[in-house]
C-alpha cells in the first residue's frame, strides 16, 4: 500500500513527521500525561497555520484546503506513531459533522475559526452507556424561543456526555441532544464553561493519559440548532465512520512504531553472545506483527479513500478496518514489551504508553467484536 503513494502525500508525510519529531518527543508525551486539558498552543499553532493540517479536509470556501480524507490519514498514522495528544481527532470530527450536517451558515460561521486553529472543538454524543448509538442519545433539546431561526441561540440542553474527547479543551462542543422530532446537533460554547447558564466539564481518569476526555454536565445551556430540527443522526452517522477511519491510521502509526522498537532493541540487546533478534521465536513475533501492520495499513486506507470520495461501502469498509487495526495496534504494542523482556515493563521506558493507547483505543468506539457484527450486518446477503 506505500508504494502506491503519490509524491504529494509522501512530501506530506515527511513535513508532517518532521514537525512531530521536533514538537512530540518522549519528553513532551511525558510532561503531558499529568495536565487536565492543556496542551502545546504554540505547536497547535503551527500545525494549523504553517502546515495547515486542520484545514486539510474543509473546503477552501470556509479556509481549508479541500483535500480529502487520505490526507487526513496519513497526518493521522503520523500522530499515532509519536502519540501525539492535542485535540486534533476532537476538533477534526467536529469540523466533519458541521460540513455533513449541511448548513451553511454555520459552515461559514465555526469552520474558519476550526480550519485556522483559533477554535478548539469537539463533539459530545456518547452517555452513560458509551455507545454512539442514536437510542443512546437521551440529552434534551428544549426550544426557548430566543434567536429560533434567526441564527441565535434559540434552544437550551439538559443531560450529560460522558467520554468526549478533549472536552475540557475545547472552545465549541458540539452536542447531539434529542428533540420532539429526533435528534439534532446542537453548537454550545465552550467557554462559558463554569459560569453561569454554562457546561460543567470534569475531566475523567483515563488508561491514555495522553488522550484527554471529558464528562460534560448540561443544565440548561444555550445552544444553537445546527442544520434543520431531528435531522442531525445521518452526520453524526457519517462522521462517526470518519473517526473510526481516522483511529485506524492513527492505530497503523502506532503499531508500525511498536514494531520499530521492538526490532532495534532485537538488534542492539545481545544474550548468549549473539543479538536477541536472532532467536527463532524473535524472528516470528516480528514477522507476524510486521504482516499485521502491513495489513492494517492497507484496510485503513482502503477506508480513508472510500471516506474521500463518499463511497456507499465506507460503513462496511470502516468497521472492517476498525476491527483489524485495533487488534493489530494492540497485538504489536504487546510484542513490543515482551521482546524488549523486563525494561519493557518499567515506568521508564515508552513502551507502556504505546500499550496504554492501545487498550484505550480499542474501547473508544466500540470493540472489534462490535464491528465485526456492523460487519456482519452490513454486507449483502
Amino acid at each position: 500500500m506505500t508504494s502506491s503513494f503519490s509524491t504529494e502525500l509522501e512530501e506530506l508525510r515527511s513535513a508532517v513527521r518532521s514537525f512531530l519529531d521536533d514538537t512530540t518527543g518522549e519528553s513532551a508525551v511525558r510532561a503531558y500525561l499529568g495536565a487536565t486539558g492543556e496542551f502545546d498552543r504554540t505547536a497547535w499553532s503551527v500545525l494549523a497555520e504553517q502546515l495547515g493540517l486542520l484545514g486539510l479536509a474543509i473546503p477552501e470556501e470556509y479556509g481549508g484546503a479541500d483535500h480529502g480524507f487520505t490526507e487526513l490519514a496519513v497526518v493521522f498514522e503520523e500522530m499515532g506513531r509519536v502519540l501525539y495528544g492535542g485535540p486534533f481527532l476532537a476538533t477534526v470530527a467536529a469540523g466533519q459533522a458541521i460540513l455533513l450536517v449541511g448548513d451553511a451558515a454555520a459552515s461559514a460561521d465555526l469552520l474558519p475559526a476550526i480550519a485556522s486553529g483559533q477554535t478548539v472543538a469537539t463533539l459530545a454524543v456518547a452517555e452513560r452507556d458509551g455507545r454512539w448509538e442514536e437510542a443512546s442519545v437521551q440529552t434534551r433539546a428544549t426550544r426557548t424561543g430566543d434567536g429560533a431561526g434567526d441564527g441565535g441561540a434559540g434552544w437550551r440542553l439538559d443531560g450529560t456526555k460522558m467520554f468526549v474527547l478533549d472536552g475540557c479543551a475545547a472552545d465549541l462542543i458540539l452536542v447531539a441532544a434529542r428533540t420532539d422530532r429526533g435528534v439534532g446537533l446542537f453548537a454550545v460554547d465552550g467557554t462559558t464553561a463554569g459560569t453561569a447558564g454554562g457546561s460543567r466539564r470534569t475531566p475523567l481518569a483515563t488508561l491514555d493519559q495522553t488522550r484527554k476526555q471529558a464528562r460534560i454536565d448540561l443544565d440548561g445551556v444555550e445552544a444553537r440548532l445546527i442544520g434543520a430540527e431531528g435531522a442531525g443522526w445521518a452526520a453524526v452517522e457519517g462522521t462517526y465512520q470518519r473517526v473510526l477511519v481516522a483511529l485506524a491510521a492513527e492505530q497503523v502509526g502506532g503499531a508500525a512504531r511498536a514494531l520499530d522498537m521492538a526490532v532495534d532493541y532485537a538488534r542492539s540487546r545481545f544474550q548468549f553472545g549473539r543479538p536477541v533478534g536472532s532467536f527463532q521465536s524473535i524472528k516470528h513475533k516480528c514477522a507476524d506483527v510486521l504482516i499485521e501492520v502491513e495489513s492494517a495499513r492497507s484496510a485503513a486506507y482502503a477506508a480513508a479513500a472510500a471516506a474521500a470520495t463518499d463511497d456507499p461501502e465506507l460503513p462496511l469498509l470502516a468497521s472492517l478496518a476498525a476491527a483489524y487495526c485495533t487488534e493489530a495496534h494492540l497485538h504489536a504494542a504487546s510484542e513490543n514489551i515482551q521482546i524488549h523482556g523486563g525494561i519493557g515493563f518499567t515506568w521508564e521506558h515508552p513502551a507502556h504508553l504505546y500499550f496504554k493507547r492501545a487498550s484505550s483505543a480499542r474501547l473508544m468506539f466500540g470493540d472489534p467484536t462490535y464491528h465485526r457484527e456492523r460487519v456482519a450486518q452490513l454486507i449483502p446477503e
